[in-house]
């Protein structure tokens, strides 16, 4: 389904698939999206730590890394460059979190293909603020560090 589904969403503008299978899936059925979806496939549950970039490699197009599940800043760093070298693309995410956290992987934003930055926006009161995101551009903030102040 997810390989007819790739088609009719290119055409509708979409850019890339996130996981369709889940993680536990057989191998085999990854490979086969990977190679007949019309979109890029891009891990996201099969990808945590660092050990899991190479088993993505020939199953996915790219990684989808999320600093909270993976470890932080330099485990990231580590898994995006190593995604580059395979030649996948790369992506980082977020869980719900804080601006805290969000502006700590817009650090990353140079080795990134794509980045889904909205965590923040989900919560009923963001406990930091720092970079922003205005029309499709990230902004940030001129303090000093990662670019957060904290609100509480």
């Amino acid at each position: 389904q997810t390989i007819a589904n790739s088609r009719v969403l290119a055409e509708l503008g979409v850019e890339f698939i996130e996981q369709p299978l889940p993680a536990d899936a057989p191998a085999e059925s990854h490979r086969r999206v990977f190679l007949e979806s019309v979109l890029p496939v891009i891990a996201d549950e099969s990808c945590r730590t660092e050990a899991d970039v190479e088993k993505c490699h020939g199953l996915f197009h790219g990684i989808n890394v999320k600093l909270c599940k993976c470890g932080g800043l330099t485990p990231a760093s580590r898994m995006l460059k190593q995604a580059r070298e395979l030649g996948m693309k790369t992506m980082v995410g977020c869980m719900i979190e804080s601006t805290v956290g969000i502006s700590a992987a817009a650090q990353l934003l140079p080795l990134l293909d794509y980045a889904d930055f909205d965590g923040a926006t989900l919560l009923a009161a963001d406990s930091a603020r720092g970079v922003t995101i205005r029309n499709g551009k990230v902004e940030f903030s001129s303090i000093s560090g990662s670019g957060i102040e904290l609100l509480i």
